[in-house]
């Protein structure tokens, strides 16, 4: 009974975890992303999963249960898809996609409900599933050579690609014990394990952005006299041109690095790309440290160009620091000391000095 009340507690904290996971996807990133509704499908499978296979789940009969069997054994579908949306950037969702979800629960259903009624075509019927859970869960793990080179180059891509290969050894695993009568119970436990591992990866990716490499200690690149907002890296494919055309737009005309809690993640989602191909064309095609960099890089250059202007030699520091994307006056100054060597305050007098003098050399020559 205690191994049965841990287990009960554990999935209720599962289910709790991908409902957060659903919640994130959808408010941040279904908008902009088209990974972001598969993410939050498979959140609520998963969740649904933690609850059908709970011990003391009534499975036996159609009823009030059925939508959580049916939202759980259609997740390899969902997996797969979800796989395709994030390694393959030419990826589409079609119709017949939620027809081969709906053959699949449909299967689910008919396998954990049917048993007092038609045992052997519930029989068959889980077999099928089975089966058909080991196809999708293969499938879903070959998308990741599609991705491969790119997302190995980042620590977020690389726990990418252990959170789908996790995933789809754990479906294998399942099926694979459906298919040689393995009770239920005996895996029970381990189970449960292995989904709340999956939803702290998953929560751990989305809600952090830990940076690559050294931590950004200045608001400059990585590659010395390339100019901000240079989009001219090195033999660039026309896929990857394309994109930094799209990133230069975002950035000096939306002015995307002024939105507040900007993360890579959601620049990423704004671009329609992976999370972890925008970083390596930040890190590679760009040559910034990491992502703290490449914004800094936008909101310094603004805030020197406020700072010369003698029209707003009265607006407040602090008031440009936030217009251009800080959140509080500490970090905007220790990024312009570290950028320029001077304050922001030093900087705008040498500028009003700079500026007086230009005027006065115009006003001796004519």
């Amino acid at each position: 009974m205690a191994l049965t009340a841990l287990e009960l507690g554990l999935r209720g904290a599962v289910v709790a975890l991908f409902l957060v996971v659903c919640a994130v996807l959808l408010l941040r990133y279904a908008a902009v992303n088209r990974a972001a509704s598969l993410g939050a499908a498979m959140g609520a499978a998963g969740a649904a999963y933690a609850i059908s296979t709970a011990p003391f789940f009534p499975a036996a009969s159609f009823g009030w249960s059925s939508p959580f069997i049916a939202l759980a054994m259609g997740s390899p579908v969902i997996f797969w898809l979800w796989a395709r949306a994030i390694f393959d950037e030419q990826f589409v969702l079609r119709p017949w996609h939620a027809a081969i979800w709906t053959l699949l629960a449909g299967l689910g259903v008919v396998s954990h409900n049917c048993w007092t009624i038609w045992p052997d075509v519930a029989k068959t019927c889980g077999r099928m599933l089975a089966l058909a859970t080991i196809a999708f869960a293969v499938l879903g793990v070959t998308q990741i050579p599609k991705g491969w080179r790119t997302a190995v180059t980042t620590a977020r891509g690389r726990l990418l690609i252990a959170l789908v290969i996790g995933v789809g050894l754990q479906m294998v695993l399942a099926a694979a014990a459906g298919l040689a009568a393995i009770p239920t119970r005996s895996i029970s436990l381990s189970a449960a394990l292995g989904l709340a591992t999956f939803a702290l990866m998953s929560i751990w990716m989305m809600l952090f952005d830990p940076p690559v490499g050294e931590p950004a200690a200045a608001g400059t690149g990585g590659q010395a006299g390339r100019p901000s907002g240079s989009f001219e890296p090195d033999g660039p494919s026309p896929q990857d041109r394309a994109s930094l055309n799209r990133l230069n737009h975002l950035m000096t005309t939306e002015r995307a690095y002024r939105q507040e809690g900007l993360t890579i993640g959601l620049l990423a989602a704004r671009l329609g790309m992976p999370e972890y191909r925008l970083r390596t064309l930040i890190n590679e095609g760009l040559g910034h440290r990491n992502f703290n960099a490449f914004l800094n890089r936008y909101r310094l250059d603004e805030a020197k160009a406020a700072l010369a202007d003698t029209s707003q030699a009265e607006v407040p520091v602090l008031t440009i620091a936030l217009d251009a994307g800080f959140q509080s006056l500490a970090p905007f100054n220790r990024a312009f000391k570290a950028d320029t060597g001077l304050t922001p305050s030093e900087f705008r007098r040498q500028a009003a000095a700079a500026q007086t003098a230009d005027t006065a050399e115009i006003a001796r020559s004519e």
